[in-house]
C-alpha cells in the first residue's frame, strides 16, 4: 500500500464524511424537488411513452430514452436483479431473472441476440478485455440444477471460459455459505468475488482460479462489512483499490488488493449496489430508489430518480408501470458508457430497464 495515499485517505475522512453529509442533505432536497417538478407522482397522468423526461441537476441533468430496450412480444425480463456492462462495440449486456439469461442490445436498443441462457440469475456482470478477447466476470445466483451460486467469466457470446465455486480451503461447510454476489479483476489478473449475501468476506483468486486469500467479514466497524454487495476497481487516484459497496452499513469502503482496509469514502447512502467509472466520477446504484453520482473526493454531485414515495423503495412488488418514468423503486444494476449515457436495472417482480442520455 502507497503510505502517502493511506495517509492522505485517512487524513481528509472526516472532511469527506462532512461534505458527503452535507452535500446530500443540500442535494436531496433540489433532487426531491426536481423528482416532484420533473416526473409525474402515481396515480397521476403520466407523460406520454414517447416523451423524454428529465432527472438530475447541474451538467449531471439527464433525459431518459422511452422505449429504449423493449422486448419482442412474448419475452420477459422475469425481474432485473442484475447488472449492465458494455462492450468495445458500444452493445449493451443485461442480465435477467429468467430463462432469456443476458440480453445483448445494439446501442439503439434494439435486442441482437441472448447468452447464457444456461444461466438465468447473473447477479452481476464486468467488462474485461484480455489479450485480444472480451469477456464477462458473471457471479450466478441460479444456474443448472447441479451448479448454483458460481463465478462464471464467459466470452461476451456466452463461451464459459473459467468456473469458480465455493473454495473449501476458506472453511465453508454448508452449500448455502457460499452466496456471492460481485466479481471483478484485479489488476494483476486476480479474481476478487464478494461473498455478500454470504459472510461478507471478500475472496482472492489467481488468474487460473486456485483460491489464494480471504479478506474482511461480517460486521459495523471499519473494515467489516455488512453486505459486499458490489465490487469495482477503483483507478482514480495514484494507486488502483478496490471499492466495495457495504450495501446494508449503507457505505462505500477502500481496500488495497493484499486485503487490508484503507478508508471508508462515503456514508449514508441508500443501501449501495453496485458502481460504474466514468473519470473521476463515480455512479452508484441504490436500492432505495436512487442513483448517485459521486465526484474525486466521493461527495455527491447529483441524484438521478430520486424517488420521493419511500413506499416505493426496494419495493419488489412493484411493476413498471407504476413508477414514475424518470424515477427509480429499487436502482439495482447501474452502467455509464464511454458517452457517459447512464443505464440502470430496477429490481422488481417483471423488470425494468432505463437509458438516460445526458442534456446538451
Amino acid at each position: 500500500m502507497n503510505p502517502d495515499r493511506n495517509q492522505s485517505l485517512n487524513g481528509s475522512l472526516g472532511r469527506r464524511q462532512f461534505l458527503a453529509v452535507a452535500g446530500a442533505s443540500a442535494l436531496t432536497a433540489v433532487a426531491s424537488k426536481n423528482a416532484f417538478a420533473q416526473s409525474s407522482p402515481l396515480n397521476s397522468l403520466h407523460p406520454a411513452p414517447d416523451a423524454p423526461v428529465q432527472t438530475g441537476n447541474g451538467e449531471w441533468t439527464y433525459n431518459t430514452v422511452p422505449g429504449w430496450g423493449t422486448l419482442p412480444s412474448g419475452k420477459s425480463f422475469g425481474g432485473t436483479h442484475g447488472a449492465i456492462a458494455t462492450d468495445k462495440a458500444g452493445n449493451v449486456y443485461i442480465s435477467t431473472q429468467s430463462e432469456t439469461g443476458v440480453l445483448v442490445y445494439g446501442p439503439e436498443g434494439h435486442l441482437l441476440r441472448t447468452i447464457a441462457t444456461q444461466f438465468p440469475e447473473v447477479h452481476s456482470m464486468v467488462y474485461a478485455a484480455e489479450e485480444g478477447s472480451e469477456y464477462l466476470y458473471t457471479t450466478v445466483q441460479k444456474g443448472t440444477p447441479q451448479e448454483n451460486w458460481l463465478f462464471v467469466k464467459m466470452k461476451t457470446d456466452g463461451t464459459v471460459a473459467q468456473k469458480i465455486t465455493a473454495p473449501l480451503e476458506a472453511g465453508f461447510k454448508q452449500p448455502n455459505e457460499w452466496r456471492i454476489t460481485s466479481a471483478v479483476p484485479g489488476p494483476d489478473g486476480s479474481i476478487f468475488i464478494a461473498n455478500g449475501y454470504g459472510d461478507s468476506r471478500i475472496f482472492r483468486f489467481d488468474k487460473a482460479g486456485n483460491y489464494r486469500a480471504s479478506y474482511s467479514g461480517k460486521g459495523k466497524t471499519d473494515g467489516l462489512l455488512d453486505c459486499s454487495h458490489g465490487l469495482a476497481v477503483d483507478t482514480r487516484y495514484d494507486q488502483p483499490l478496490l471499492l466495495v459497496c457495504d450495501r446494508e452499513n449503507r457505505r462505500l469502503c477502500h481496500f488495497d488488493f493484499d486485503g487490508k482496509y484503507v478508508a471508508t469514502v462515503t456514508q449514508h447512502l441508500r443501501r449501495p449496489c453496485q458502481v460504474s467509472f466514468h473519470g473521476d466520477f463515480a455512479v452508484v446504484s441504490e436500492l432505495e430508489g436512487r442513483v448517485t453520482i459521486l465526484d474525486r473526493d466521493n461527495t455527491p454531485v447529483a441524484f438521478l430518480g430520486d424517488n420521493p414515495h419511500k413506499s416505493e423503495w426496494a419495493n419488489y412488488t412493484l411493476k413498471p408501470g407504476e413508477i414514475a418514468p424518470a424515477t427509480f423503486s429499487a436502482a439495482h444494476g447501474c452502467h455509464i458508457d464511454k458517452d457517459a449515457n447512464i443505464y440502470v436495472s430496477d429490481w422488481n417482480q417483471t423488470g425494468r430497464i432505463t437509458r438516460l442520455t445526458r442534456k446538451s
